[in-house]
């Protein structure tokens, strides 16, 4: 048998000792009546960006879905098997959440390897085609003059929050629910190395920080 990572190990007797004990009853609630999270959180696989963290979720307050660059896909049932669609559907049409939330950040390995145009990782070339979903067919994504190399990154990083906002809108079911306003969509934008967050001001297309919103 191969040893188990020591420090998860660690990890859960901290929360077995520390946490637990005072979320025992909570623990024990979600299992008998199930979970019912008002908001869901679409987040980036890196490992400095939890949602849970940032916003400092106890259990069940909010359902998460993480991928490279969090990405959302444009509407597509094709028979195939689509992972974010998926935890869309179920959130959307089974735990009715009412906000979801698209958590772009700083710093964003997936973002760097689009605006780089770094070689295929591997030879099928998994985030290659998945950061394809990035740009609309036709569509050209360059550098501008005045720009330095972290500007521009910095750009598409939060572009990737208004692109995915976008898609969200491309799947009938949440399309539906927008427009009846029993569902919002949001962005915000984490900053890895300060901690700051900025939310997506719609209205005016622009990140503003969160202690600026009433």
């Amino acid at each position: 048998m191969t040893s188990f990572p020591k420090s998860l190990i660690d990890g859960y007797e901290a929360f077995r000792t520390q946490r637990l004990p005072t979320e025992q009853s909570r623990f024990r609630e979600l299992s008998e009546r199930g979970q019912s999270p008002e908001v869901m959180v679409i987040g980036c696989c890196d490992s400095r960006v939890s949602p849970e963290v940032i916003f400092d979720a106890g259990p069940g307050e909010i359902f998460v879905v993480r991928n490279v660059a969090n990405l959302v896909p444009v509407y597509e049932p094709d028979g195939g098997a689509h992972g974010v669609s998926a935890a869309l559907e179920f959130a959307v049409q089974v735990l009715r959440v009412k906000h979801i939330v698209v958590l772009g950040h700083a710093l964003c390995g997936g973002i760097k390897a689009f605006t780089d145009k770094t070689p295929p990782l591997t030879e099928s070339d998994f985030i290659g085609r998945w950061m394809q979903m990035f740009t609309k067919p036709g569509e050209v994504v360059e550098k501008r003059d005045h720009e330095t190399v972290q500007d521009f990154r910095t750009r598409i990083e939060k572009a990737a929050v208004f692109r995915s906002i976008e898609n969200l809108m491309t799947f009938p079911c949440i399309k539906i629910l927008v427009e009846r306003g029993k569902l919002q969509l949001h962005g915000a934008y984490f900053g890895v190395a300060d901690g700051d967050l900025f939310v997506l001001d719609q209205e005016n297309k622009q990140f503003v920080p969160a202690a600026e919103v009433v």
